[in-house]
């Protein structure tokens, strides 16, 4: 057999192998990104229907940032999205399944902490131009450009800010 259709050989086996494996790769990731599976689990739904009644959904320009947008890096950071999307769900599977208890405002304050700034800046980018805002902007000032040792995190200020119970639904105002 000469050397040229036995290497033809391994890569067609190679393409016959990868592409079924990538797509269900892909295919997995596409179906476990979405808010929605986020609340498939029980544990998991009250802040989903929390999230559901926050700026971050219910707001009068129809951007919606879900789970993904600020529990996870950035989708083009690749090795680690993959990491931190598999460490946030095998936790919250085992949790599930080994009936530990869930404590939910452990798991809350374990998010604020680990919540990087970048992933509050991937959509909040003008922080700085708010010129009805003076304290607003002095204080995004400070977090932006901290002084070492004065470091500051979104969410020590903005911690219930989309995860906050609710007792009533409030929707938004056309027009408002």
């Amino acid at each position: 057999m000469p050397k040229y259709l036995k290497a033809a050989i391994l890569v067609c086996a190679g393409l016959i192998l990868a592409f079924p494996l990538f797509s269900l790769t892909y295919y997995t990731m596409a179906r476990t990104s979405t808010p929605e599976f986020c609340a498939s689990c029980h544990e998991i739904e009250p802040a989903y229907n929390a999230w559901r009644m926050s700026s971050h959904v219910a707001n009068t320009k129809g951007f919606v940032a879900d789970c993904m947008d600020c529990h996870l890096p950035a989708p083009h950071d690749t090795f680690n999205f993959f990491y931190a999307k598999t460490a946030h769900g095998i936790k919250d599977v085992v949790v599930h399944f080994l009936g530990g208890a869930y404590d939910r405002q452990a798991m809350r304050e374990q998010a604020w902490a680990t919540m990087a700034n970048d992933q509050c800046l991937k959509c909040h980018r003008n922080l700085l131009y708010m010129p009805n805002r003076r304290g607003a902007m002095l204080a995004h000032r400070s977090v932006l450009y901290a002084r070492p040792g004065y470091e500051k995190r979104c969410t020590d200020c903005h911690r219930n800010f989309v995860h906050r119970d609710k007792p009533l639904y409030e929707y938004a105002q056309l027009g408002s």
